[in-house]
């Protein structure tokens, strides 16, 4: 009895002294995306979680749910805050209702391999920790400019009685420039244009033939401006209870994919080319005009990140501003 009560001691204090997460068993995180699930984007977000969980199986697992139809855009943000999700993929204009920094992310003017590089990362994920409970995991779109399109010619960089659906992305700047700013999520501009609620919108260069809004669309306005940033979010309680080796798989992977973003260089060529063969004609501001137009577009962005953060606002634009 002694012996067989000394093994039963050594074999608890073996269980004890095992390290954390040793033995763990796979997890499965909820996912979502803030934008239509017909996109580019969560084509390309679908098919990285299925190379996730190919490679990731006894580790761990990402579970889809869906677009907006399982969280509205604008709340996606707040279901990572939470915890209803544990992985979002959304871009920071949508989640300005949880902290009004995250707008800032257009405003960078390096390449996300070098945020990584100069503490412009860092920085990010001290502000998401703490004012967002979420983890900024990876930046898996850029090399993206904004554009305005419009159904109604223009031949000055002045919106004055336009009507332009917007998010938070372009929404000081087109003030700046005269027009009435309208928010609405992506699934709603199609019926906005439709309806003559609105005479344009703001987007990438990419993107509105995912959602028919080529139909809708005579004109854009060049040059383009800001870089369009979406990114993958991680609840941050759920990402302190990964193990260690969940954590560096989901960073590995997310990652790589981030390695990919070459993509949007060529995919920007090959939509401007799709654009012009659609008929949309371009309004070209040049020389000093499109010099006055493009430092409006920062002088504008830079404001309203100031206005709404003094805290991190002035950091941000020292960080974001390295060229």
């Amino acid at each position: 009895m002694r012996m067989l009560a000394r093994i039963v001691v050594a074999l608890v204090s073996a269980l004890v002294l095992l390290p954390a997460g040793a033995g763990a068993q796979e997890v499965t995180l909820k996912v979502v995306s803030a934008f239509p699930e017909n996109s580019l984007y969560v084509k390309r977000l679908e098919t990285w979680i299925g190379r996730v969980n190919d490679e990731g199986k006894g580790v761990l697992r990402l579970n889809f749910i869906g677009g907006p139809k399982a969280v509205p855009t604008f709340e996606v943000g707040n279901a990572v805050r939470t915890g209803v999700v544990d992985v979002a993929m959304s871009t920071g204009a949508f989640y300005t209702n949880v902290f009004p920094e995250s707008d800032a992310l257009k405003l960078t003017r390096m390449p996300v391999a070098e945020q990584r590089t100069n503490g412009v990362f860092d920085y990010i994920n001290r502000v998401w920790n703490q004012k967002g409970n979420m983890l900024y995991l990876a930046r898996i779109v850029e090399h993206q400019t904004f554009h305005v399109y419009l159904n109604k010619k223009i031949d000055k960089p002045d919106l004055t009685g336009l009507k332009i659906r917007v998010t938070p992305v372009y929404r000081d700047f087109f003030t700046a420039l005269g027009a009435t700013v309208m928010q609405t999520a992506p699934g709603e501009v199609y019926t906005a244009l439709e309806r003559g609620v609105v005479d344009g919108y703001g987007w990438p260069i990419g993107g509105i033939f995912d959602l028919n809004w080529h139909e809708k669309t005579k004109y854009r306005v060049d040059p383009g401006f800001y870089d369009a940033e979406v990114s993958l979010l991680v609840n941050l309680d759920t990402w302190k209870r990964l193990t260690p080796a969940q954590r560096d798989y989901l960073t590995k992977q997310a990652r790589a994919l981030e390695a990919q973003n070459d993509f949007w260089k060529t995919y920007a060529q090959d939509e401007t080319k799709r654009q012009q063969g659609a008929g949309i004609e371009v309004i070209r501001f040049e020389g000093a005009t499109a010099q006055q137009y493009l430092e409006k577009a920062y002088e504008a962005g830079w404001a309203g990140v100031l206005k709404a953060s003094p805290e991190h606002g002035p950091k941000m634009r020292e960080l974001f501003s390295k060229k």
